[in-house]
């Protein structure tokens, strides 16, 4: 089975008809999941298809196949597959469909269903769907890398959404190629490239795909698709690319042993520039030594706030067993302070990066502030919920 994920917009149905009506010896047959009511992409690929009848199409409404229909789903492809017999299953998600619970749940099922999917499916590829034109067009204004009409069930907006779907993917199909210049189309694959170092980038016009670029590639593997994303490449290897490489798309890692100053460092992430597509990492806020914080930068949106503990925070037998698991962690073990410190990856294109890492510095307690009552600096970020920085100064 195929997943096809993608924002409102990109082409997820026009790609899913094109394989079905291509000539590729394969009976296929569909889930198309639509948050609204009634489910209009199930209704098109009806209608633009030659499939057969109501049993070949499994709608799935009013909610999204990666949390409130996970059962559901799983309870209509058991059914389906019990009615007839086929040999792929193609699943068209929602817009905003996170991708990574939806591949757990074919790839290991769901408890609250009955439906065990691994002893029937084999998932082969997760496939995302990119609108080009959208995204040359945010790189030329500034504007949402998508078009910010609907807000995800998690309340997370649409571009952090579409970050996961190109950040967990085999497959990366950039269409409506028409609407973009060549010198363009290389710049935004550069950057795709970035982001998920792995996924084979296909470029289509239309939606016109090669069922074989996307239908039995062979290419999911679970583990290494939750851990490819750039921005965890970086952080793990810290691995540092020159800015005149691949179309001026450059990335870095700032990483400090200071805590940042609360204020100072939240009008900096309100003010980071557009040429930066992707941030994503921990940081130490001065005054929260009980929290590690992270900054999650997707397009235009920025929310920053608690994300996870110290390790120094952790009773002391519970800190030995990581440790043990994991060595290196202790080369960096501040007598004092422990593991609280500050790294940050940013993926970016053309962008002034030694004026960035400049400004992120003067963020940086000074050797005064480090003398002083921290928890008398006040806090910006919200003490439960990540906040959402770039509408904080609306």
């Amino acid at each position: 089975m195929t997943v096809l994920s993608g924002p409102l917009g990109a082409g997820k149905t026009t790609v899913l008809n094109h394989v079905l009506t291509a000539d590729h010896g394969l009976e296929v047959a569909v889930v198309v999941n639509d948050m609204g009511e009634v489910n209009v992409d199930a209704e098109h690929v009806a209608q633009q298809s030659e499939l057969a009848g109501d049993e070949d199409i499994i709608e799935l409404s009013n909610g999204c196949i990666c949390c409130r229909l996970r059962g559901d789903m799983l309870e209509e492809v058991g059914r389906l597959a019990d009615r007839r017999e086929f040999d792929y299953l193609l699943v068209e998600s929602s817009g905003i469909s996170e991708p990574i619970p939806v591949a757990q749940t074919f790839a290991m099922g769901f408890e609250d269903a009955s439906f065990d999917p691994t002893d029937t499916y084999a998932l082969d590829t997760m496939v995302t769907v990119v609108n080009a034109h959208s995204v040359w067009e945010s790189f030329d204004t500034g504007s949402e890398l998508t078009d910010g009409r609907l807000e995800a069930h998690s309340g997370r907006v649409p571009e952090e959404v579409l970050l996961d779907q190109i950040e967990f993917c085999d497959v990366l199909v950039l269409n409506k190629c028409d609407l973009v210049p060549d010198d363009a189309l290389e710049e935004i694959e550069a950057v795709l490239e970035r982001l998920q170092p792995r996924a084979e980038i296909v470029r289509t016009e239309f939606g016109d795909v090669d069922p074989a670029e996307i239908l039995g590639t062979g290419r999911f593997d679970f583990q290494r698709a939750q851990n490819s994303a750039g921005w965890k490449h970086e952080l793990q290897h810290d691995h540092h690319h020159d800015p005149a490489e691949e179309h001026g798309v450059t990335s870095f890692v700032y990483e400090r042993d200071r805590p940042f100053h609360p204020e100072r460092i939240a009008a900096v992430f309100t003010s980071m520039p557009d040429e930066i597509v992707r941030a994503k990492g921990f940081f130490w806020s001065a005054g929260r030594e009980d929290v590690a914080m992270g900054l999650d930068k997707a397009g235009t949106s920025v929310r920053a706030g608690p994300s996870g503990q110290w390790l120094a925070t952790l009773p002391a037998a519970q800190r030995e067993q990581y440790f043990a698991a994991r060595p290196g962690l202790e080369d960096d073990w501040d007598d004092e302070w422990g593991d609280r410190m500050t790294r940050l990856v940013f993926i970016a294109r053309e962008f002034d990066e030694a004026g960035l890492i400049d400004r992120l510095d003067d963020c940086l307690l000074t050797d005064a502030e480090l003398d002083d009552d921290w928890e008398t600096y006040a806090d910006p970020f919200e003490p439960q919920d990540r906040r959402e920085l770039a509408l904080a100064n609306e």
